[in-house]
């Protein structure tokens, strides 16, 4: 049986590593986290905050998911919001989901994700 979801991938393209801990660490918050060494070898980054772990696997004929993404919850969504803003990201605001507070952004690489709060009451 399925108990949690481990990691969630997304691609980069090589060399971009610096660019995508400037977004996950300074913007987004987490920590990198050692990836290990046979795998480091392949490049890319890994990024944790509490039990959610983003990896960032290096592809050669990179393509950024524009579509697909990882959906993340937040706490104080304004805050989080006004914190990506202040690091240059952008925030498209989605009220289209009943019951949640939502907004897309972009990592450096153009890779879409979702940050949402539910509403209260």
């Amino acid at each position: 049986m399925l108990s949690a979801i481990d990691h969630v991938q997304l691609a980069a393209p090589p060399g971009s590593e610096d660019d995508l801990r400037a977004y996950y660490v300074d913007a987004l918050g987490m920590e990198e986290i050692p990836k290990p060494p046979v795998l480091a070898a392949r490049g890319g980054c890994w990024f944790q905050a509490g039990t959610v772990q983003l990896h960032l696997g290096i592809e050669q004929d990179f393509r950024p998911a524009k579509k697909a993404h990882p959906g993340l919850r937040v706490t104080a969504i304004e805050a989080y919001a006004g914190r990506l803003r202040a690091h240059g990201a952008e925030v498209a605001w989605d009220d289209s989901l009943p019951g949640h507070k939502r907004f897309y952004s972009e990592d450096p690489v153009g890779n879409r994700l979702e940050f949402l709060q539910p509403s209260a009451g």
